[in-house]
């Protein structure tokens, strides 16, 4: 674990130099899988990340907030010329849902690790960017110099492009049980115990052969363009990797912007969210619970006057757009705190539902549902984990949920994961699904 802090000439250096390629995904062809992963298709945002010039990892809720706010404010890398000034990051990595779990396959990932890639190569405008980092020290601009020219001299031009990699998926989820704790939920909700809660459920996975993660990125970017892409490699070779719709905040210095994601239906039956008591229900807690988390936070604050559709490939959801200006010293930590679990991911009164998942769920969501994204000195991206997965060899473990409120349907709710499930497992190949 690397201890932070501001010091004199900075405690990394850092070079920059532009490549004649078009897609960070491409130099897997060449350095490999990437430890880190980032892209947004529609909004033209793409990274990639090799290897680890620094990490710093979170023991609890406290310490991640601690860690949250110093990467923002941290300016401790000394450029070798002028400072890339659209550069994501340059620090990525996640968080827990909650301190509630036991999952052994969590251990590496840690309550919340970020890492500072050796190596990062983003899109600006139409072609690719890249940096190197190294620790300050002596030869550390040689390393530098050294990795851009090892990277310039060697990334693919081209598009990595998906390819036919179906194999047979042998899927293990116990529909009884699930059921079972959303039968539980509406009792408790109708004896006004909760408003809503969302339940989650684990999906085990396992392929013919190791699922070769670059090719399920690939699948993941392509068939879910309205959505962020992400992977986070473990220490211990685990990735967790997914393509959630949904923004918990993104922050570029005071201006803010989130969102409301609740209330879903398959996409043939889109048209109707808008006049579904159920979900309209659903995503108006959502909305309600933002603006009143965001309001000590902000000097300026609004939200899209109804809700729009948001269609995804699998799935549709109702989406409020919302933006703020953040009052002075108010920044990515102080929004996560605020905000994150929010009814999407939880439920509300939120203490009471948080109560609820820990007795009834039977679930360690681990970095499911939980933060990530990237962070750096007054900018950061964090997306609520949905759609995701955690992949090591040929085992994968696939996580969904669903709201669970005043009428919800055990059958109808099973069918909702179901649903939010197809992506993550044609990502993987399963061509059947």
């Amino acid at each position: 674990m690397t201890t932070l802090g501001r010091g004199d000439g900075g405690h990394w250096v850092a070079g920059t130099m532009s490549l004649a390629a078009v897609d960070p995904l491409a130099g897997a062809e060449v350095l490999g899988e990437p430890s880190v992963y980032w892209e947004r298709p529609l909004a033209g945002e793409a990274m990639a990340g090799w290897g680890e010039a620094a990490s710093v990892e979170a023991s609890s809720g406290a310490r991640a907030q601690a860690v949250l706010r110093e990467l923002s404010a941290l300016d401790s890398v000394r450029w070798l010329g002028e400072a890339p000034a659209a550069l994501p990051g340059p620090w990525f990595g996640g968080m827990r849902f909650s301190t509630a779990g036991g999952d052994s396959g969590w251990g590496a990932f840690g309550f919340g690790r970020w890492t500072l890639p050796e190596v990062v190569v983003w899109r600006e405008g139409p072609g690719l960017m890249v940096a190197a980092f190294a620790p300050e020290g002596p030869g550390a601009e040689d390393v530098v110099r050294s990795l851009l020219g090892r990277v310039g001299a060697n990334f693919p031009a081209g598009h990595r492009q998906a390819r036919n990699g179906s194999q047979a998926l042998r899927l293990a989820s116990s529909r009884p049980d699930f059921e079972g704790r959303v039968e539980r939920a509406v009792e408790t909700i109708n004896a006004g115990g909760l408003q809503k809660v969302v339940l989650a459920r684990a999906v085990e996975v396992e392929g013919e052969s190791s699922f070769d993660r670059v090719e399920v990125l690939a699948r993941l970017r392509e068939q879910n363009p309205r959505c962020a892409t992400f992977l986070f490699r473990a220490p211990d070779g685990a990735a967790f990797l997914g393509a959630t719709p949904e923004t918990l905040c993104r922050v570029e210095g005071r201006h803010l912007e989130t969102e409301a994601l609740a209330g879903s239906a398959a996409p043939a039956q889109a048209g109707a969210l808008g006049g579904s008591d159920k979900d309209l229900r659903e995503h108006e807690a959502v909305v309600r619970y933002i603006l009143r988390a965001l309001k000590p936070l902000t000097e300026q604050l609004e939200a899209d006057a109804e809700p729009a559709l948001l269609t995804l490939k699998n799935v549709a959801h109702l989406r409020t757009g919302i933006r703020a200006e953040l009052r002075e010293g108010v920044g990515v930590a102080e929004l996560v705190a605020a905000l994150h679990p929010t009814p999407a991911v939880g439920g509300t009164p939120r203490e009471r539902a948080l109560e609820f998942l820990v007795e009834h769920e039977a679930l360690d969501r681990g970095w499911y549902a939980g933060p990530v994204g990237w962070v750096g000195p007054g900018r950061a991206h964090q997306m609520v984990a949905l759609r995701s997965a955690r992949i090591k060899g040929s085992q994968a473990r696939l996580f969904v949920g669903a709201g669970i409120v005043a009428g919800s349907s055990a059958e109808a709710e099973w069918r909702e994961t179901e649903m939010k499930s197809l992506a993550m497992l044609r990502a993987l190949g399963g061509g059947h699904v």
